[in-house]
């Protein structure tokens, strides 16, 4: 995402603004950003006196202005940061509309509004834009994890084989919170320049590299009804580890992943539109070769009423352990 990388650098080079608004979908991008001042500003010696931390539940727009029009004691900025500042009471936005107007000069103010995009339309919206910065988290498509998880390796220094990315993105998905915490994890574990293969995965983040996700799709792909089935027994046993709701987005992910290869013409650029590693493009393709266009289509709809069933929409009783096994059988008889 330009926009976040544009703002994270003006943070580092010190071109900080009087007030920011941090909104949307993605809290990863949200909490990197408002780390990325604190980590700027804020020491030991003056975290007492010109850092404030408050939350959107248990504050309003009269302690927020109070503390960020106090002058800084030790630094030259008064940081406030507003987390979950979308559980403020509605009043509290129009009154910071006029703090946004005219903002203390000495005083940074940091509106983190997570899991949903602030309305642009409100006058704090417009005000923010005119004196300070807005950014706007979405989130990544599942085509865009894999490649977001090989930037976060780099930049951590770490070496990941393709299936070892390819099972992160699968069985994670699209949390990059998440998945920043089990690179994290990782590199604390793992010998610096070492190449980290499924195995590792397994070892360190809990993932089977028998019965998982990745593999499923695969059994499918292949038509190993035998394999698929085993695979589904097993997460199954282990909802805490394999949510349903996980389970059934990665397959949606899969098909869908399969129907623009068919439709692909560039072979050349495959991979890069489906968001994999040119090393999995065979498997992909073996797949794409099975299935029709209708059938594909024909898929991701019966996965998409599963998911349903599973929330109780489609008033299905039938617990995890039949919704997969009566998906497997859909799905095989295409």
């Amino acid at each position: 995402m330009q926009a976040f990388f544009s703002l994270l650098s003006k943070i580092e080079k010190g071109q900080y603004a009087p007030i920011y608004l941090l909104s949307g979908a993605e809290p990863y991008y949200i909490d990197a950003l408002s780390n990325a001042l604190i980590k700027q500003l804020v020491n030991d010696q003056n975290r007492d006196f010109d850092h404030s931390l408050l939350y959107g539940k248990e504050t309003n727009a009269a302690e927020i202005i109070e503390v960020a029009k106090r002058f800084p004691m030790l630094s030259s900025y008064n940081l406030v940061v507003v987390k979950e500042a979308q559980q403020l009471p509605a009043s509290s936005f129009e009154e910071l509309t006029q703090y946004a107007a005219h903002p203390a000069s000495e005083s940074i103010v940091v509106l983190c509004y997570k899991y949903k995009t602030f309305d642009k339309r409100k006058k704090l919206y417009k005000a923010i834009e005119q004196k300070g910065e807005v950014f706007t988290a979405q989130p990544l498509y599942d085509n865009q994890i894999p490649q977001w998880i090989k930037e976060q390796t780099h930049s951590l220094q770490l070496k990941l084989t393709p299936t070892a990315v390819e099972l992160l993105s699968t069985y994670v998905g699209s949390n990059l919170s998440r998945l920043s915490s089990e690179l994290k994890k990782i590199k604390l574990v793992v010998e610096r320049g070492a190449l980290i293969d499924e195995q590792a995965i397994e070892r360190y983040v809990g993932i089977s590299k028998e019965f998982n996700s990745f593999e499923l799709q695969k059994a499918i792909g292949v038509g190993n009804f035998s394999q698929a089935f085993q695979i589904i027994q097993y997460l199954y046993r282990n909802p805490k580890a394999n949510p349903l709701v996980l389970i059934l987005s990665s397959l949606h992910a899969y098909f869908q992943k399969l129907l623009l290869l068919k439709g692909n013409t560039d072979s050349k650029q495959a991979a890069s539109k489906l968001g994999i590693s040119p090393y999995f493009l065979k498997e992909y393709e073996v797949a794409a070769n099975r299935f029709s266009m209708r059938q594909i289509s024909q898929a991701m709809h019966f996965i998409f009423k599963a998911d349903l069933k599973s929330k109780g929409i489609e008033g299905s009783s039938k617990g995890s352990k039949e919704l997969l096994e009566e998906l497997l059988l859909r799905l095989f008889t295409l």
